[in-house]
């Protein structure tokens, strides 16, 4: 309209200058769009006339005015607004049409201009170009997005040098600007540039910008410079990677600049294309994979071979040679469909292309074992795996790992070799996940992952297959990546484990070592103890394989163990420690010599033997420089560590090789140590830091020195080296212990002294328990070392306090306390004798606690001395180190802590030894008691959590004796200590003590014996307490396993009889019992993995020293359940008590099951309510012979109404099983059996077939029944009804019932019974009739399966009837949860469990045992066919391969004449199809786009329109719908005029920068484009877009349908715009 009306006017001779002042606006205004681009076709109509000569038309004064007017245009109107628009921000859409039209007003008025005004327009526009983001806007300056536009615009017009200084300020702005400019700035520049360019010209930009990205991505191999280099290489594409002639060599292809540039010759642009096949972003790795696949295509095309000849370089990562076309194509299209393949996330979807793998390698394989130069280079392999490693579903990834474990390639040394650093990086990193090692399906508890084996498998081919030289490097990086990362515990075991099965060669040096300390020291940070210790042990195992002793000194060795902790892994006397000290025998003489600072010389360095090392440590260790006066820190407890374990390795060893008597040999290695000891009490001028050590050494060497208890082997011939230390020890107990107490009675008084007396005590503590059966040492000590060590501490605690705290005073203070808590402990573990006068004294201490000492007391009970604390004192004596004894001030709350904690453990230990003071009077006894209790009460809230285990002990013994007197004191007592312990759950080292301390202290034999008469406060406190218990007990496992035994213990003591008395308390706490019945969390993934590891762990018994050195508690998810299995099968029905007991647990079990089975929820198999059920029913059958004979009666219709209800396979068994048994024993009910086939059919429908499961069965229970024929007949009866039921399993289960049946039956109609005469002919014929039915298909197979399942062959209900099967055989076999499977030797290791012959604890048959889990139901699963090479996957599109097929011109629709005849208005919005080619999509999105009144629809042909599935959806909309067919390789020219039109361009994509829809404002000229069904939107078109759109989505499934994906966009867009012109017209103001 524009051209005809301009037209029209310049026709007219009108007045230039009149128009352009009526067109122009005012400079520092905003135009209308309208104005704009009626001033830009005024001056485009100008054009013609301005470049015709004729002179007549214009004279040379006006053409020149007009050029004048045009040129100001360009000064005065089109920068100054383009300005304006850079300065706002807010209006995006008024903006971007604003912004396009000033450009085209520019770009038309710059020919008409002097030559000069594009270079000075450019130069004007350049520095806004070139602005760095930190920069922001300047005044004046033009926006990025705008000077883009106008330099795209101007480039036309531009000169070389220009185009130049354009191009590097393009590819500067796109390693530099965020990431949501840089596309814009590649599509309007880059592409702008290339497209003005041709021939020579064109080649040199070419090259220019590919040489620029390589050698920044060469540079900076980073994941956004590879984004972004493949985001620009993509958009060049068309122009990189088009045919053209190769040169001859890539000589002359370096040399000569008018070749054109081929990126195929690029080692970095192969680089970038790896890089970004296994990218993070989605949208790099489509970019890539197109690359690719451009550059195969075009090779093919070509037949030239890539490269023309050898290349120098060393890597040359594609080749293509013409005469291998075919297997080269094949080998990419299969690469390419694996990769894209790969994008999805469902793992069946994944799954069948995952063989294309094996082809790939196979291929690669042939190839260069056929060549010395493969055409396929064995990264390409790597980038699939990775790309496997970095997916979001860890099925995928785990499959990623499993294939890579199983490479055979890798048994090829150069295969290993092009692998070993992936296998070091991205192999490494991916391991590290946890998850991974789950176990498989059909592996059982305890069994090692299928992914640890494969992966010790691994390992030992990998290192055997890698060049012996390469070896080492690789095995340090591999240690080395352990450190890089915090890595979780089930890796990291099985990857030590992996290490320590590779053959024995020297790969480690002093290198290795220091890594693999670094893994001990940093890495192995888990909070499961015996998963840690088990990889030290390997680790430990590993370096005795694999170090190369000669490069390592004795001294590295010893330093690197003690890195290995005792009571974690290198334990002495385990399989490890032995392995040790044969590992050092082996060595003797082959480490490196020390070089000392005496050893410069050039004389030959004598070989170090252990014993040699030892001495010269033993020496340099008790070398100490002379006190300096002051008081110093206690010496490094580390040194005396190394030393110890070296002596003890050294000695064992010794004994090893010489088998002789080893005390001399003990005695010559101690010595220096002996002397010292000997001279500590005498020696007035021995240093203290002297003496400090050698008693650091001596208690270390007896921690050390120990064995594990549940060692068999060797224990007596292990420990003589520990009698042999005791020995020596012996002789010097006395200088010792003189010289403790001389140190205790008042010499420690600085701040230091509270870490040495801590030492001198366990030195003291450790000495009296080694030598409690020495009558000598033991009758010293008690009748005189500690009277007088309890006396002047008792003199300390009573000295009167002072104003102001000193130092020495209160460091006096805690070392009292601490030398009192010493003893009371020793007596408290029966070191002392009660008669001897340690305890004569111990009373006086007594006295001191209970009795107040002053008035002015600040406790706030009657007792003055309890919670007794220490005050921080004041420093300023300046007699030490100031500064690090600050430091310890600052820790003075662990000392005022410890003080108090010490006060606990005097009084826990005297109330039992000694009781309350005697000075006490009786009658006030349990005023004193309460004030007591109410005194811990106040130290649980003054304590420390980790600390308060001695208050717990107190209250232990205090809480029974005031129950029914202070029930409110005792509640709050215990349900404070319960908040307590629980607020340690995540604390495992004190939670556990702490948890046993306050079950025996809260559910004491006589708290349980409460009632609600006695105490109901109380009592309910317990309740709740032991709920809460339970509760905690399903996510941290072995909770329950603490309070259960203890309460059963108590209820039914194994030791000796018990009372009705205690046992009636158990109906107080039925719950517990009926809830450990059922016990057994569902824990998360993560969780179980765990406890599967370290149940595989456990399994592998002494092999790993970390199962003897680790103390174990048994915190078995099972142990609640057997523990009260084992309580219930010692039940006595005869006692009353327990008769009532058993009848109230079973019909809380039975009310249990009959809950979850008339529960609304749908429960699935191996879901919880499906094991609660199987749990149920088992103990119900453990409980049958314990029941009365009146009682199951109720029984029984419990039972068969359960059998009515629909049950798991495992739940069926178990029901059936249990009506059987109560008709053996109880033959009397068979009439209520009978009666149950008489329930309405359609209630029962399937669940009839438990009945008749019982049927078949009827053998053992026919010969207890007294009118045998007459049941015989019944059953009969009764089967041929339901022979012919429409249900397919009742008629099968019939017919096996029938067939069962008829077996005894016709046995008697045989011998003439009466009854079966008329029957045998038609049971008969019925059986034969049946048995030729099932001869075909599905009914064959299943005929002949529920004959062979193990309920209706193997299994006997009565021979059968034990522990094993009903607890671990019928479990196993009815495909239950392995976790749910209870092994006969659970219940051997407790001693409790009552077996008797009518319930044996295993099975005396082992039929059952042998059999393989399995149901009869079996589908017809056929012989997968070999299909075609393509069939079972998608074979994805090759764009660019699509034939631009003819237009059809003789389509001509008019939808917009018709649509304005029904007054129908279109929106602005373009919505491009051109891409998607199923009729279906196209027509339903053509209906969609006509109602919601999009303008225009584009397709990729108009022929679409007559297609039927097109019109079946499309319904006529085509007819009022604007339509236009645009070509898929026409879509880059089009978006680009769009664009330029001021469209903005919106694509539905998931990218890192996409927008969700629900956030997006979307513009009123929106072009939409639409990716293909399969493909998506190709690589090439992505960088085109303005924005990407998301739709918010919440499931699984990855990707909705293109005509949903579109409608929802275009409703939204249609939404938001209606929304807006509401407003705008109820904004309008009224007329």
């Amino acid at each position: 309209m524009y051209s005809v009306l301009i037209n029209a006017v310049l026709s007219s001779s009108p007045d230039y200058e009149l128009l352009f002042e009526s067109l122009t606006w005012p400079s520092d205004s905003w135009p209308g769009t309208e104005r704009v681009e009626a001033l830009t076709a005024f001056i485009e109509g100008l054009g013609p006339l301005l470049a015709d000569s004729d002179t007549t038309l214009f004279s040379a004064a006006k053409r020149k005015c007009i050029t004048d007017k045009i040129d100001s245009v360009i000064w005065s109107q089109s920068l100054p607004l383009l300005s304006k628009i850079s300065a706002e921000a807010g209006e995006a859409m008024r903006c971007r049409e604003s912004t396009a039209a000033a450009c085209r007003l520019v770009s038309v008025c710059v020919p008409l201009c002097d030559e000069a005004v594009p270079g000075r327009v450019a130069r004007s526009v350049l520095p806004s170009l070139q602005l760095s983001e930190e920069e922001g806007p300047v005044p004046g300056r033009l926006s990025l997005e705008v000077a883009s536009e106008v330099m795209a615009a101007l480039l036309p017009s531009l000169d070389d040098q220009l185009t130049l200084t354009t191009l590097s300020a393009a590819l500067s702005c796109i390693k530099t600007l965020p990431d949501a400019l840089v596309s814009k700035i590649t599509v309007r520049l880059l592409l702008t540039v290339l497209n003005c360019c041709s021939g020579a010209r064109l080649t040199s930009i070419l090259k220019l910008i590919l040489d620029d990205l390589c050698i920044w991505h060469s540079a900076d191999r980073t994941p956004v410079v590879t984004e972004r280099a493949l985001l620009c290489l993509t958009a060049m594409s068309d122009h990189l990677l088009k045919p053209h002639s190769l040169p001859f060599s890539s000589s002359s292809s370096s040399s000569s600049s008018s070749c054109e540039p081929d990126p195929r010759l690029s080692l970095q642009f192969w680089r970038m294309v790896q890089d970004g096949l296994t990218h993070r972003d989605s949208v790099s790795r489509k970019r890539a994979l197109y690359l690719l696949k451009m550059c195969v295509a075009l090779s093919e095309e070509e037949g030239v071979d890539c490269p023309l000849s050898s290349s120098g370089e060393d890597d040359i990562l594609f080749k293509w040679a013409s005469n291998r076309s075919k297997l080269l194509r094949e080998f990419w299209e299969d690469y390419a469909l694996v990769m894209e393949t790969l994008e999805e996330n469902q793992i069946h979807v994944v799954r069948p292309v995952l063989n294309r793998i094996d082809t790939l390698i196979q291929t690669t394989v042939n190839d260069s074992q056929a060549s010395d130069q493969g055409l396929f280079h064995p990264s390409w392999l790597l980038c699939v795996y990775q790309r496997m490693f970095h997916s979001e579903n860890k099925s995928l990834m785990r499959e990623g790992v499993c294939h890579l474990l199983e490479l055979r390639v890798l048994q090829q040394p150069a295969f290993a070799l092009a692998f070993s650093e992936f296998i070091v990086g991205p192999f490494m990193d991916v391991l590290s996940e946890t998850s991974l090692f789950h176990k498989s399906v059909g592996q059982s508890v305890g069994d090692c992952p299928e992914l640890g084996a494969k992966l010790q498998v691994f390992m030992t081919t990998f290192f055997s297959s890698l060049p012996s030289e390469h070896r080492g490097r690789m095995l340090l990086q591999m240690i080395q990546q352990l450190c890089s990362k915090h890595w979780c515990a089930a890796p990291l075991l099985f990857l030590t484990q992996a290490l320590s099965k590779l053959p024995p060669s020297p790969l480690l040096g002093i290198n290795g070592l220091t890594a693999l300390r670094e893994v001990l020291r940093c890495t192995m940070i888990t909070h499961q103890v015996l998963l840690r210790g088990a990889a030290q042990c390997f680790l430990l195992n590993s370096v005795l394989c694999l170090t190369e002793v000669s490069t390592v000194t004795l001294d590295d060795v010893f330093s690197f163990l003690v890195h290995f902790r005792a009571d974690e892994s290198l334990c002495r006397g385990t399989q490890i420690w032995n392995q040790l000290c044969v590992w050092l025998l082996d060595n003797e003489g082959r480490f490196t010599p020390r070089i000392t600072d005496g050893d410069c010389t050039g004389a030959a360095i004598k070989e170090e033997t252990v014993r040699g090392y030892v001495q010269s440590e033993m020496h340099a260790y008790l070398r100490v420089p002379a006190s300096t006066g002051h008081t110093e820190r206690l010496p490094d407890s580390r040194e005396a560590d190394k030393l110890a374990r070296a002596i003890l390795l050294c000695v064992d060893m010794e004994r090893n090789q010489l088998g002789a008597e080893i005390d001399n040999s003990l005695e010559s290695l101690l010595s220096p140590l002996l002397d010292t000891l000997g001279r500590v009490s005498t020696n007035i001028y021995l240093p203290l830091r002297k003496s400090d050590k050698s008693l650091q050494l001596v208690l270390r060497l007896f921690q050390l020195g120990g064995t594990p208890s549940c060692r068999h082997g060797g224990e007596e011939q292990v420990n003589t080296v520990m009698v042999a230390m005791e020995r020596l020890i012996f002789k010097l107990v006395n200088p010792i212990q003189e010289f403790i107490l001389r140190q205790l009675l008042g010499e420690l008084q600085e701040l230091f002294d509270v870490e040495r007396a801590e030492l001198y005590l366990c030195v003291l503590r450790q000495l009296v328990v080694t030598y409690s059966s020495t009558p000598q040492h033991h009758g010293q000590i008690q009748q005189t070392y500690f009277p007088k060590l309890i006396r002047h501490s008792l003199k300390v605690l009573q000295e009167p306090s002072q104003q102001i705290h000193s130092v020495a005073n209160q460091v006096a203070r805690a070392v009292a306390m601490a030398s009192l808590a010493t003893v009371c402990g020793l007596v408290e573990q029966k070191g002392i004798d009660m008669r001897s006068e340690t305890i004569s004294v111990l009373k006086s201490v007594n006295d001191y606690f209970y009795n107040p000492v002053s008035s002015s007391s600040q406790s706030q009970s009657s007792l003055g001395n309890f919670n007794k604390r220490l005050q921080k004192p004041q420093t300023g004596d300046g007699s030490c180190d100031v500064g690090v004894q600050g430091r310890l001030l600052q820790d003075w709350g662990r000392i005022a802590a410890s003080f108090m904690r010490d006060q606990w453990i005097c009084l826990s230990s005297l109330i039992k030894a000694v009781g309350i003071p005697e000075s006490v009077d009786i009658s006030i006894a349990p005023e004193t008691l309460k004030a007591a209790l109410s005194c811990s009460v106040e130290a649980l809230a003054l304590l420390p959590s980790d600390l308060v285990l001695p208050v717990l002990t107190f209250m232990e013994t205090v809480l029974p004796q005031l129950l029914l007197h202070e029930e409110a004191l005792c509640a709050e007592a215990v349900t404070l200590s319960w908040e307590l312990v629980r607020g340690l759950s995540t604390n495992a080292h004190d939670f556990w003590p702490s948890l046993k301390g306050f079950i025996s202290m809260a559910f004491h034999r006589k708290l349980l014996e409460l009632t609600d008469s006695s105490a109901p406060t109380l009592l309910a406190t317990l309740k709740l307490i032991a709920t809460e218990l339970m509760e905690l007990s399903q996510s941290k496992s072995g909770v329950f396993g603490v309070l259960l035994p203890h309460c059963c213990q108590t209820w039914l003591p194994t030791d000796r009889g018990s009372g009705d008395g205690i046992f009636s308390s158990v109906f107080s706490h039925i719950n517990l019992l009926t809830e450990a019945c059922v016990y057994g969390p569902v824990f998360r993934r993560d969780q179980r993995l765990i406890q599967d590891v370290q149940t595989y762990v456990e399994q592998l018994g002494e092999e790993c020293a970390a199962n003897v050195a680790v103390t174990s508690d048994n915190r078995d998810d099972q142990l609640p359940r057997t523990c009260v299995l084992a309580f219930l099968s010692r039940l006595d029905p005869s006692n009353l008590q327990h008769e009532r007991l058993i009848e109230e647990l079973v019909m809380d079990l039975l009310k249990k099951d009959n809950d979850i089975s008339k529960s609304k929820v749908r429960y699935y198999s191996n879901s919880l309510q499906h094991r609660v059920k199987n749990r149920v029913w088992q103990t119900l059958l453990l409980l049958l012979p314990k029941i009365r004979e009146e009682f199951v009666a109720t029984v029984l219709n419990c039972v068969f109404e359960a059998g009515f209800c629909s049950n798991h396979a495992s739940v069926k068994y178990l029901i059936e099983w249990m009506m059987i048994l109560i008709l053996i024993h109880y033959p009397q009910h068979m009439d209520s059996f009978w009666a149950c086939f008489n329930r309405d059919h359609e209630k029962t429908k399937t669940s009839i077939c438990t009945f008749l499961s019982v049927l078949v069965h009827f053998n053992v229970i026919v010969p207890n029944l007294k009118d045998k024929d007459v049941h015989l007949r019944k059953a009969l009866d009764i089967i041929l009804q339901w022979c012919f039921n429409h249900n397919f399993s009742v008629r099968l289960y019939a017919l096996l019932a029938l067939k069962r049946v008829w077996s005894l039956a016709g046995v008697r109609a045989e011998e003439g019974a009466e009854g079966f005469g008329g029957l045998s002919t038609v049971i008969k014929a019925c059986l034969n009739q049946a048995e030729a039915m099932q001869n075909t298909g599905n009914a064959n197979k299943n005929w002949t399966r529920i004959q062979e399942h193990f309920f209706f062959g193997a299994f006997h209900p009565i021979r059968d009837y034990s522990a094993e099967t009903i607890f671990y055989t019928f479990p196993s076999l009815s495909e239950l949860a392995d976790e749910e499977w209870i092994p006969p030797s659970k219940f051997e290791k407790l001693l409790c469990f009552s077996e008797s012959p009518s319930f044996p604890l295993r099975n005396p048959a082992p039929d059952l045992s042998q059999l393989q889990p399995g149901d009869w139901i079996q589908q017809d699963k056929g012989e997968q066919n070999k299909e075609e090479r393509w069939a079972e996957v998608q074979k994805k599109i090759t764009p660019w391969r699509l034939g631009i097929q003819e237009q059809e011109p003789e389509l001509q629709l008019v939808p917009q004449q018709r649509a304005a005849r029904l007054g129908k208005q279109h929106g602005a919005l373009l919505v491009v199809a051109s891409l998607i080619d199923k009729p279906t999509n196209l027509g339903g999105l053509c209906r969609t786009c006509e109602i919601f009144g999009a303008s225009t629809l584009v397709l990729d042909s108009l022929r679409h329109v007559s297609d039927k599935h097109f019109q079946s959806l499309s319904v006529s909309s085509e007819l009022w719908l604007p339509l236009l067919e645009v070509k898929p390789m026409e879509l880059a020219d089009f978006l680009q005029v769009k664009k330029s039109e001021g469209y903005c361009i919106v694509g539905v994509e998931q990218t890192a920068n996409s927008q969700s829809l629900q956030d997006y404002q979307f513009p009123e000229k929106t072009l939409l484009l639409l990716g293909n069904e399969r493909e998506g939107i190709p690589a090439n078109l992505l960088q085109m877009f303005d924005v990407c759109v998301e739709i918010p989505q919440q499931g699984v499934t990855r990707s909705l349908n293109v005509h949903v994906s579109a409608a929802l966009l275009i409703w939204e867009y249609t939404r938001q715009h209606l929304t807006s012109g509401s407003r705008k017209v109820n904004s309008k103001p009224e007329n």
